[in-house]
């Protein structure tokens, strides 16, 4: 970008300022433009995102944003390239403590601090990552390269050497812990921000020493769920809209691309669905009801409390894994329009508190350790939401294996290597 300033600047000025000024000038207005994009990629996706919307919130016209981004998809780009270095600067901090139990607990603080002092309006906060799929070659190659140094970069924060098997574990926890510090945000705000000290200290206890009580082990039972759709041919069609939201956002996932997906007509589409927006609900309803039916099903199943929750994990685990999967990630609420988006919220919450009610039947018995149910159910949803893109990571492996490794995560903890015995 060359140093010629914005003509807005010349105009308020009168003269040409000097070089540094010009610059730091137009840094500023560049990083105000990255900050209101990444507000709207997070309330509307990139997909959705308008340069109109963009100039709105910092108060420019649509021509000022586009001396900066010729295009929206530029735009999009350096929102997410800049939460990339973001995520890329706190893990390199991380990783500057001795051990892997010290460098989760700097990555989790990090990412604490930095909620808190958005939630104290000192900071705006970066884009969500969710639409990188969706972005346009060569950008998304780009982006994706940059998406895996970090995913690298998060794994190693438990040692680069090792085993296949070990590589394996460490990449499950790098998932769960990228995944709930994202996750964050749907929940966090529910708090008052003076209180974060007390949910990070929560949720740390959760990574470092699991759910279940010591000398629980992991032996679950796959519950038979059955969830049949009245209309032939309507869970296939959920199933490939699923995958596609899951993989490319709610606008990446077009009524076109969908009808291809499953080698359909756009007629077709809309003999089971009248719009897209209902689409989006019925894959939503669909993934909660097989959530919901895990958890009943875990009520009346035998053992203790803790039993019944590996049960539940390893089911719902099972599925995103397997072609009966994938569940719908709530990612793909950003663009929904906010009617429908309360109503996906508001039963998501059911089924945390649900889990909430599982964990604290296990404390007051014992099979579960004495954590905050609130927080580890967050941390439940989001192990469950997250799994979709450990679909290829599983492949690698026997299912059983791969959901024991995966949900080892939270139930005993990220540094416990007793899955690697099994």
């Amino acid at each position: 970008m060359s140093g010629k300033t914005d003509p807005s600047d010349d105009e308020i000025s009168g003269t040409e300022a000097p070089a540094d000024r010009s610059t730091k000038r137009f840094q500023a207005k560049r990083d105000a433009i990255l900050a209101a994009a990444a507000d709207a990629i997070n309330e509307q996706s990139a997909k959705g995102m308008t340069f109109a919307d963009v100039a709105r919130r910092v108060g420019l016209n649509t021509t000022s944003v586009t001396y900066y981004f010729k295009r929206k998809e530029d735009l999009a780009a350096a929102a997410f390239e800049h939460t990339l270095g973001r995520l890329d600067a706190m893990l390199d901090a991380a990783l500057e403590e001795a051990t892997p139990e010290a460098r989760v607990a700097r990555y989790l603080n990090l990412n604490m601090a930095r909620l808190a002092r958005i939630g104290r309006g000192e900071e705006r906060d970066f884009a969500i990552l969710s639409d990188l799929r969706a972005m346009e070659e060569p950008m998304k190659s780009q982006l994706m390269s940059g998406w895996r140094n970090i995913f690298r970069k998060t794994r190693s924060l438990w040692g680069k050497d090792g085993t296949r098997a070990q590589t394996d574990l460490r990449g499950a926890r790098a998932h769960v812990l990228l995944e709930n510090s994202f996750w964050l945000t749907a929940w966090l705000p529910r708090y008052e921000v003076d209180e974060y000290p007390r949910v990070e200290a929560r949720l740390m206890d959760v990574f470092r020493h699991g759910i279940a009580a010591p000398g629980q082990g992991w032996a679950p039972d796959i519950f038979a769920l059955e969830h049949d759709e009245p209309e032939p041919g309507r869970e296939a069609f959920l199933l490939a809209a699923t995958r596609l939201i899951n993989e490319l956002g709610y606008r990446g996932a077009s009524v076109q691309r969908i009808a291809s997906e499953l080698n359909v007509t756009k007629g077709s589409f809309y003999h089971h669905l009248d719009a897209k927006d209902d689409l989006v609900a019925a894959c939503y309803r669909r993934s909660f009801d097989i959530l919901a039916d895990a958890q009943r099903l875990a009520e009346s199943h035998e053992g203790t409390h803790w039993d019944r929750l590996a049960s539940t994990i390893a089911t719902l685990l099972d599925v995103q894994f397997s072609e009966r999967g994938p569940l719908l990630r709530t990612t793909a609420l950003s663009g929904l329009p906010i009617q429908v988006r309360t109503t996906m919220i508001d039963r998501s919450n059911r089924i945390a508190r649900r889990f909430a009610g599982m964990l604290s039947d296990g404390i007051a018995e014992g099979s579960i350790r004495p954590i905050d149910p609130l927080v580890a159910s967050q941390a439940l949803m989001s192990i469950q939401n997250a799994a979709f893109d450990m679909r290829k990571w599983a492949s690698t492996m026997p299912r059983e294996r791969a959901v024991a490794f995966y949900a080892s995560t939270l139930a005993f903890g990220l540094f416990d290597d007793r899955p690697l015995a099994g």
